[in-house]
């Protein structure tokens, strides 16, 4: 597969979990009245399964049924990824003073950006 193919992918598939992250992470925060940052965890932590298996089986291609290796390095990816846009979005809201939607917005970026690196050169290595 190319590389930008490989990349399209990964837009569509982070465009879902955005979705699935931002309505959660809205639910809460708005509907909900919870905190901003429990939030985010729970938001991030609702797209992980889902992102999971469109990397393995769509993005990167790996259907070999090698999850004994995979999940912790799948893991690893996530939590190198959402450690980055966690620490961004504390500094943005709580240094900067963004808006905390904005902020919860520009994070999908450092976490997308970081976790496509990872799982590429790490998770799924081919």
């Amino acid at each position: 597969m190319k590389e930008s193919t490989r990349i399209l992918r990964f837009a569509i598939v982070g465009t879902l979990n955005a979705l699935i992250t931002a309505s959660i992470i809205w639910i809460l925060m708005d509907l909900l009245d919870c905190n901003y940052l429990w939030s985010n965890v729970a938001g991030y932590i609702a797209a992980l399964i889902n992102n999971f298996f469109w990397c393995k089986y769509w993005v990167f291609s790996t259907g070999e049924g090698q999850f004994i290796k995979e999940i912790p390095l799948f893991l690893l990816a996530f939590g190198m990824a959402y450690t980055a846009q966690f620490l961004s979005l504390l500094l943005m809201v709580e240094v900067i003073e963004l808006n905390e939607y904005l902020a919860q917005f520009l994070g999908l970026f450092v976490y997308g950006a970081i976790n496509f690196v990872m799982n590429r050169k790490v998770t799924f290595k081919s």
